[in-house]
C-alpha cells in the first residue's frame, strides 16, 4: 500500500474512532455533558488530536446526526418498488416506527435530544435530513396527485404525518405509555394500530 493511501486510511480510522466514541458518550451522558476532553480521554488521545479532525463538538454531533439520517433514508428507499404511493406512505410510517423501536437511543439523538445544530446553518444543504423529509413529501405529493388522500396542502399534510408518528414513538421511547399499564408488545401494537388509524383518516 502506498504511503499516501495508508495515511488516508489511518486518518479515516481516527475519524471513525472519534465518531464512535462521541456517539456512545452523547447517548450515555447527553450532548451538554459531553466535552471534547471526554471524547479524547475515552479514546486515549489528547484533545488537540480531536481538533485535527473536527473544529468543535457541534461538528462531531452533526456527522453523527447525518449518519443516523442516512441509515433511515436507506430504509425508506427500500420501498421504492411500491408503486402505489398510499401503500408506500404506509410502509414509510411503519419503517419509521420500527426504526424508533429498534434504535431508541439513535432516535432520541436524532429527534429528541436538545443539542445545538449550528453546523447545519453553515452547510449549503442538510442533505440527510432533506432526503428523509423529501422522500415523505414526494410520496404524499403523488398521493394527492392521484386523489388517494383528501385534498390538502402537501407541506401541512407532510408535517402532520411526521408529527403524528413522531409523537407516538416519542411517547413510547420516553416511557410515557407506561400509563397504559400493558405489556410492551401490546403497547407496540397500539402504536402501530394508531398509525394505521391515522393513515385511514387521510383517505378520500
Amino acid at each position: 500500500m502506498a504511503i499516501k493511501e495508508r495515511k488516508e486510511r489511518e486518518k479515516q480510522d481516527m475519524r471513525n474512532l472519534i465518531i464512535e466514541s462521541a456517539t456512545q458518550l452523547f447517548l450515555k451522558h447527553g450532548y451538554d455533558k459531553t466535552s471534547i476532553r471526554n471524547i479524547a480521554e475515552d479514546i486515549e488521545y489528547s484533545p488537540a488530536t480531536i481538533y485535527l479532525y473536527f473544529k468543535d463538538k457541534d461538528e462531531i454531533f452533526y456527522v453523527i446526526h447525518e449518519n443516523a439520517f442516512d441509515l433511515l433514508v436507506k430504509l425508506f428507499r427500500e420501498h421504492d418498488t411500491i408503486s402505489n404511493p398510499y401503500e408506500r406512505l404506509g410502509a414509510i410510517g411503519r419503517t419509521y416506527i420500527n426504526f424508533a423501536f429498534e434504535n431508541p437511543d439513535y432516535y432520541d439523538l436524532m429527534f429528541i435530544m436538545r443539542a445545538p445544530l449550528s453546523q447545519i446553518k453553515h452547510e449549503e444543504r442538510w442533505n440527510a435530513g432533506e432526503c428523509a423529509f423529501g422522500y415523505v413529501l414526494d410520496t404524499l405529493t403523488q398521493c394527492l396527485d392521484q386523489n388517494l388522500i383528501r385534498p390538502a396542502d402537501k407541506y401541512i399534510t407532510a408535517v402532520s404525518v411526521w408529527s403524528f408518528v413522531h409523537g407516538l414513538v416519542s411517547l413510547y421511547i420516553r416511557e410515557r405509555m407506561c400509563i397504559l399499564e400493558m405489556p410492551d408488545d401490546v403497547v407496540r401494537d397500539i402504536v402501530n394500530a394508531s398509525f394505521e388509524n391515522f393513515l385511514q383518516s387521510l383517505k378520500t
